[in-house]
């Protein structure tokens, strides 16, 4: 008896060791163990729980195994502030503000990959110091209307600067234990009806244009990715098969969460079955009904089990969501090891500083107006983005920084406390459904700023867009390609009584200049974050040498974008269908091989020092595909400070079967020169990237033939070029 006694012991002992410390909760072991032991010890209802949200922005977990609640916040351009559980109404909380990075376009602009690295570690320690484990962001769908109001999250009209800049951005995010949410996957490239619009685009722009920073951000690793509204193909690319599971999971082997934007899911079957593994949201269905606490008759909620039980879904479809959002977990909040982060440290704001100050264009500098030397002259400010809190409105992106300086505020810094300040024009308050008008009346506002500017001896006008609905907003897109508030015509007034005057256009598109012809200079500053007015005031006075290149290319007209050649049907749609008629000439590639220049162009972006360029070298004439080009050159600073040049390396083809743009950026290079010294710019460019995308064979395809590359200052401005030969191998018969 004693003995069965003993025995009875251990075996409960070994049972309640079994229970206390199960293979889930054994960071010993393998991932793959790790989710399948957790998978089989739960039950329909937990997880069903697990595909679906809780509140505006978590999911519950499952408590009864420990594994936590996912918490998740907007960017991408810092930590959103808080919300309550089940309404869009801000939380009130005193302690959620954070450091405000300058918008995704301005990092564009900066052609820095290393500074994206640090972008992505600043947002991704302080997510993880308020307690959150994904980040929905960053962006990186292409820019292809200037209308299209999100563009400002976005990495511009070129899929390679995308990305190039997205990849260190992720993984130095996830670095924290934080996992990064790609979006909007796919072709998100509008925002008016996005909730309903379907795209029709050809497979070689879908490929070659619209699809590679998503890859990129899946190759460096991403742990989920964000569904858009839209449809392609008539269905919603949220639960689109081609898009997720034959692409994303299946070419490209994504083993992460596929995510729902807020209220994108539309159809249980569609979800189950087209590869959609978390559903978030706003309402019942997302868009069409709407009441308290509707989480569970979400379509992956009580439906989706509803289905499974009845037989009409198979239970393996849920598993295999609820895998990968166990895997999210163990990535996130079951990693022990991932570092506790941090808030508000100088190093965030010195990079919030830095991307601002790499990320400001000057578009035009006639005889050298800038930079204005401080003390030399009486400056006056007009223009409401001189003041205006530009980090809050947007959409989902707004924030709440725990620091703003204004470009009011950095100018007064440098130049003195008695440089004055005018309005000029005023919007009203954000606002994401409506506009709202401003208080102010216009014609004295406009009379002061006029009067100002006429009894001073230069101006800055800082003026632009904002975050306002039908703006630089999210939810719709702007109406007209012109300045907005009646700001040409005060520009024009402004010029007209005082031309010394520097517009400083604050926004993330590019917008109508008709007085460009009368004003010395333009700069495009976007929204600068935290230290945004620092950062200006330092490129207006010269205490930094501008280094960022556009993007993007601003156009004289809007009928000049090749996404505005077709009429409606090209943009926004025509009977709920926007054809991309333009195929992969998009941007650049359009204004090249039209021989229709844009008024100024991608890449494009002036210094205060001058760079002269040498003869491009390659380390050979002919290639392999398998090969990598390597390429340099070197480039004098011949002017008068010190500065950063960016060398943009093109490539073009001779005889491609199908129709190629002139060039493409391959590749690209930053770096500072001293004044009177030179460096060496150098690129690695696989044989491989100069394939295209053939729709007969459904693949990419790498021709033998001749191919040109360029050394570029712009897409525009070419200053060297080479030409190399591409030949497959030869097989020979033993």
């Amino acid at each position: 008896m004693r003995s069965l006694f003993l025995a009875a012991l251990l075996t409960i002992s070994s049972l309640s060791a079994s229970a206390a410390q199960p293979l889930y909760l054994d960071e010993s072991q393998p991932d793959d163990v790790r989710i399948e032991d957790a998978l089989s010890r739960m039950t329909l209802n937990e997880k069903i729980a697990l595909v679906h949200a809780q509140s505006k922005f978590s999911t519950p977990g499952c408590p009864r195994l420990g594994i936590p609640e996912l918490w998740m916040s907007d960017g991408p351009h810092g930590v959103r502030m808080e919300f309550a559980w089940d309404d869009w109404q801000h939380a009130g909380w005193s302690n959620d503000s954070c450091t405000a990075l300058p918008a995704l376009t301005c990092l564009a602009a900066s052609f820095n990959p290393d500074l994206a690295a640090d972008y992505g570690m600043t947002v991704g320690q302080e997510a993880r110091f308020r307690k959150k484990d994904v980040m929905l962001g960053p962006g990186v769908n292409i820019y292809r209307t200037p209308l299209s109001g999100r563009n400002f999250e976005y990495m511009g009209e070129d899929p390679y600067l995308a990305s190039a800049m997205v990849a260190p951005y992720i993984k130095s995010l996830q670095s924290n234990g934080v996992a990064a949410c790609l979006k909007h996957y796919a072709l998100n490239n509008q925002e008016h009806d996005r909730d309903n619009i379907n795209v029709d685009v050809d497979e070689r722009a879908l490929n070659e244009i619209y699809l590679p920073a998503f890859k990129a951000g899946v190759d460096a690793g991403v742990w989920a990715v964000m569904g858009s509204y839209n449809k392609y193909r008539g269905t919603h690319c949220t639960h689109n098969d081609t898009l997720v599971n034959k692409i994303l999971k299946g070419y490209w082997g994504f083993d992460g969460v596929m995510i729902t934007d807020w209220g994108s899911a539309h159809d249980t079957d569609e979800a189950a079955r087209n590869g959609l593994d978390l559903e978030m949201g706003s309402w019942t269905n997302g868009l069409t009904e709407g009441r308290a606490l509707a989480y569970d008759s979400y379509f992956m909620a009580e439906p989706l089990k509803k289905k499974i039980k009845d037989g009409e879904i198979p239970e393996s479809l849920l598993d295999e969501k609820v895998r990968r959002v166990l895997r999210l977990n163990l990535r996130t909040n079951m990693n022990r090891n991932r570092p506790f982060g941090t808030m508000h440290t100088p190093e965030h704001l010195a990079t919030a500083l830095q991307v601002a100050q790499e990320g400001i264009v000057l578009l035009k500098n006639k005889k050298n107006f800038l930079p204005l030397e401080p003390g030399k002259c009486s400056v006056a400010v007009i223009g409401e983005n001189a003041v205006k809190k530009l980090s809050i409105g947007g959409g989902s992106s707004e924030l709440k920084p725990r620091v703003e300086i204004s470009p009011l505020d950095g100018i007064r810094s440098i130049y003195g406390d008695d440089v004055e300040f005018s309005l000029g024009y005023a919007s009203g308050e954000p606002n994401y459904s409506f506009e709202l008008p401003s208080p102010y009346d216009a014609d004295s506002l406009f009379n002061a700023a006029v009067e100002l500017a006429r009894r001073s001896d230069a101006v800055f006008f800082v003026g632009g867009l904002n975050k306002n609905f039908t703006q630089d907003c999210e939810g719709d897109d702007r109406r007209y390609f012109n300045l907005p508030f009646g700001q040409d015509a005060l520009i024009e007034a402004i010029v007209a009584a005082n031309p010394n005057v520097a517009v400083i256009i604050t926004s993330g598109n590019g917008v109508e200049m008709p007085w460009l012809n009368k004003v010395p200079a333009v700069v495009q500053s976007w929204y600068l974050g935290s230290m945004g007015g620092q950062a200006l005031a330092q490129v207006l006075s010269g205490d930094v040498c501008p280094s960022g290149k556009l993007p993007f290319s601003i156009c004289t007209s809007l009928e000049d974008y090749p996404a505005h050649q077709g009429g409606a049907r090209t943009y926004p749609g025509e009977n709920g269908t926007v054809h991309y008629d333009e195929g992969i000439f998009v941007g650049y590639r359009w204004h090249d091989t039209k021989r229709k220049p844009a008024l100024f162009a991608f890449g494009h972006g002036l210094s205060y020092t001058d760079f002269k360029y040498g003869k491009l070298q390659s380390d050979r004439k002919k290639y392999a595909p398998g090969d990598t080009i390597s390429l340099s050159i070197e480039v004098a600073n011949t002017g008068i400070c010190d500065g950063a040049e960016t060398v943009q390396f093109y490539v073009g083809q001779e005889h491609p079967a199908l129709p190629r743009p002139v060039k493409e950026l391959k590749g690209f290079c930053k770096k500072k020169v001293t004044k009177g010294d030179k460096a060496v710019f150098t690129a690695e460019i696989p044989v491989a990237s100069l394939a295209y995308f053939d729709p007969e064979i459904m693949d990419w395809r790498l021709d033998n033939d001749i191919f040109t590359i360029s050394a570029a200052s712009a897409s525009d401005d070419v200053r060297s070029q080479i030409k190399i030969n591409v030949q497959q191998p030869l097989i020979t018969s033993k």
